[in-house]
């Protein structure tokens, strides 16, 4: 087991994905701080991992205030004597096209998602810090933050800030010998079950059975289980040289996602005014970047009926 005598933090573990990433690394022989804002749900998680011969003991809070990630480092080092591992997994939706989102829609989700992250990864870095052993913090992304969603804008700002994170934490970290990454999933979970494209990967996922390799070749999507391989890696020693990444899985696919950078440039002296924007913008910068996710059509044999 490459994680014995570690002690992780996973946020929102109760169930799904955050689960997935809990099991992984007691699997691996991390002791697991299980986190879940339902009590009973958490100590189902932490139920479930001892089954397995690991070890986890659960807190039940609401992650975003900072009093819940003193909690949940005060845990770890209470109940294991240390902290290695952090994974900021929980979250909510409150998906909505904009002009439609409210406040409480828009706050409620940066709260949990970016805000969440923020306070747990600085508790844990403060405790990390003066452990002096080095560690880990893997958060997690998605494509919506790399690429955009209809109906997501209070998602994709967390998501893609969440990732602008990481990047200013493996600068600001690296010296602790402490590593801060994004993982990118892709993943059967209550939001894509929902949606009618994935019926038939879903639905084999729900009867134990493998998906049509089209949903895990060719779209990258897979089981939550399909990630914690990922998580535990990016745990271990051995990615003692990668930080301030993004990583995508799902599936049979691996992806590294390239830091945003330039792909057109162009000068002209004096600047660029009104009129020589308008005469040569198209000119000089060339095909505009896509927005968004598309999906190639799905095979017949995959396709379900319209309800």
């Amino acid at each position: 087991m490459t994680l014995t005598g570690k002690v992780a933090i996973v946020t929102g573990s109760g169930r799904g994905l955050g689960l997935a990433y809990a099991q992984e690394l007691a699997r691996q022989g991390a002791s697991v701080v299980v986190n879940d804002v339902d009590q009973a749900t958490a100590d189902e998680a932490v139920a479930a991992i001892e089954a397995q011969g690991g070890r986890a003991t659960a807190v039940a809070a609401p992650v975003g205030p900072t009093e819940t990630a003193k909690r949940l480092v005060d845990a770890a080092f209470d109940v294991y004597g240390r902290l290695d591992i952090v994974v900021t997994n929980a979250g909510v939706l409150r998906d909505t096209v904009l002009w439609k989102m409210s406040d409480d829609d828009f706050d409620t989700v940066i709260g949990v998602h970016l805000r969440g992250t923020f306070t747990v990864v600085r508790e844990a870095a403060i405790r990390l810090r003066e452990q002096g052993e080095g560690g880990r913090i893997i958060a997690i992304g998605s494509p919506t933050g790399q690429r955009g969603n209809f109906g997501q804008t209070n998602y994709a700002a967390a998501k893609a800030g969440i990732v602008g994170m990481v990047r200013t934490w493996a600068l600001e970290l690296k010296k602790a010998g402490i590593t801060a990454n994004a993982v990118i999933p892709v993943a059967a979970t209550a939001m894509t079950a929902t949606v009618p494209y994935f019926a038939a990967a879903v639905e084999a996922d729900e009867k134990g059975e493998p998906m049509p390799p089209f949903f895990r070749h060719d779209l990258g999507f897979g089981t939550a289980a399909d990630v914690g391989g990922l998580v535990a890696y990016l745990a271990s020693d051995a990615a003692a040289g990668v930080t301030g990444q993004a990583i995508g899985v799902g599936g049979d696919r691996l992806q590294l996602w390239s830091h945003p950078e330039p792909v057109a440039t162009a000068y002209r002296e004096g600047g660029w005014t009104y009129d020589a924007l308008a005469e040569s913008f198209a000119t000089e910068l060339g095909e505009l970047q896509s927005v968004g996710e598309t999906f190639p059509p799905l095979p017949e044999e995959l396709q379900r009926p319209r309800a």
